[in-house]
Parts: structure tokens; C-alpha cells; sequence
């Protein structure tokens, strides 16, 4: 691995404070389009799959042990809220880990690096090769410290799970008007991306956006990105 990489690298690591392999973390940072375009080299999937039950595994037992009033049902929520596409998503990009990731040509220049569903994978990857390299206590602290911003936030349980709904029923407890979408796509068939705005009519209008391989995915991103703008924009006015 050239010094280049291990200085980025370096970078993302203090973000996430841990130490990790250079050459474990390049891994967990190539997603599958670069590798096609690049002879066929390994990608993050695997660690994709072994991180995904070690983030269920630390989000079951964070909110068993804090959330003690809490039935199956209510804790079954709040775990699907955390772990889900739209959530790893957002801390994803809270920590810029969209610049990190190494994509092939099309994907870059289709809007991949803010694309959920490889943002999120990503991230799975990343606690994937934690635990490896670290071992499970250093990864469970690391995803602890992933989802805290969303798991001490009672309201992002309900915009994880349907940001569309809450943004429209936080959009009418405000006295606004209906969000309204507007859908882009682009690409192949067989690999679309999509680009959803939504816009919220008023004296201030609130527009925000959102990437997916989906039409679902990408309206969900959108109003996910808007429910916070507006739920700022709230608080701002009420302090």
C-alpha cells in the first residue's frame, strides 16, 4: 500500500478513533465496482457480511441494557431504526466516509459516493475489519460510538424507520405545507441511481436531497436529510 493511502488512511482512522491494518482497512474501503474495473481484486463484501452481525449483535445489546422498560416489540424498532440503510447512511456521512471509498468509473460518476446503500455497507465493512484486526470489544466501543447520535435521539428512531411519514407529520405540526418529491434517474437499467428532491413550501422553504438505487431509497434519503433541516430550523426558532 503506497504512503498516500496509508496517510488518508490515517485520517479516516483518527475520525473513527481506532487503529486498524492499512492493508485490512484498503480492503474494507474497495467496493465491488472497483474491483471489476480492476482485475477482479478482492472486495469489502465479506467484511460487509461480518460486520452487519456485529453491529446487530452491539445495537441488541446497547439497547437491552439501556432501555430496560422497553417491550420486544418496541426494542425490535429501535435496533431495525439504527442498523438500517438510512441510518448507517447518515453516519456515514457525518464522518465523510463517502471521500474514503474507492469506486469504479461509473459508480463515481454516478453520485456513488453519496449513494446509501454504499455508504452503509461500508460502514459495516469497516466495523467487519475491526473486529478482525481488534478484536470484538474494540468493535462493539466502535459501533457504540457510530449509532450514539442516533440512539440518544428519541425522535430519529421514527425517522429511520419512515422518514417520509415523519417528515410529513413534523412538516404538519409546524403548520407547513405537503413535502412534495420530485424524481431523477440515470444510468443503465441494470444499475440506476436515482436523485430525489423534496421541497417544503413556505416563507423559508426547506429542499433537500436524496441518493438511492431505488426510487424508495432515494425519497427516503431526501426526507431523512430534510426531517433534520426542518427539526433544526425548529429548534432554532423556539431557543
Amino acid at each position: 500500500m503506497s504512503s498516500e493511502i496509508e496517510e488518508t488512511g490515517s485520517h479516516l482512522l483518527a475520525t473513527l478513533q481506532i487503529e486498524l491494518d492499512p492493508a485490512l482497512l484498503d480492503l474494507a474501503l474497495t467496493h465491488r465496482s472497483y474491483s471489476y474495473e480492476h482485475g477482479g481484486i478482492p472486495t469489502n463484501e465479506r467484511l460487509e457480511f461480518l460486520g452487519d452481525s456485529i453491529l446487530g449483535q452491539a445495537v441488541t445489546v446497547m439497547l437491552y441494557t439501556t432501555f430496560t422498560d422497553l417491550d420486544e416489540g418496541a426494542l425490535a424498532k429501535r435496533r431495525a431504526s439504527l442498523v438500517s440503510t438510512v441510518a448507517l447512511a447518515e453516519i456515514a456521512r457525518a464522518i465523510g466516509l463517502g471521500e474514503y471509498i474507492k469506486l469504479g468509473r461509473g459508480e463515481e460518476l454516478t453520485g456513488g459516493r453519496d449513494k446509501a446503500s454504499i455508504l452503509a455497507d461500508t460502514v459495516e465493512a469497516i466495523i467487519g475489519a475491526t473486529y478482525l484486526d481488534q478484536g470484538p470489544d474494540v468493535a462493539t466501543a466502535l459501533v457504540l460510538r457510530l449509532v450514539a447520535p442516533l440512539a440518544n435521539d428519541p425522535l430519529r428512531f421514527g425517522v429511520s424507520m419512515d422518514p417520509k411519514t415523519s417528515l410529513q407529520e413534523l412538516a404538519n405540526r409546524l403548520g407547513l405545507e405537503v413535502p412534495v418529491y420530485v424524481l431523477e434517474e440515470s444510468g443503465p437499467d441494470h444499475q440506476k441511481t436515482f436523485v430525489a428532491t423534496v421541497t417544503i413550501a413556505g416563507p423559508t422553504p426547506v429542499v433537500a436531497t436524496g441518493t438511492g438505487s431505488s426510487k424508495k431509497q432515494a425519497e427516503s434519503g431526501a426526507a431523512a436529510a430534510a426531517f433534520a433541516l426542518l427539526g433544526a430550523s425548529a429548534g432554532a426558532d423556539q431557543a
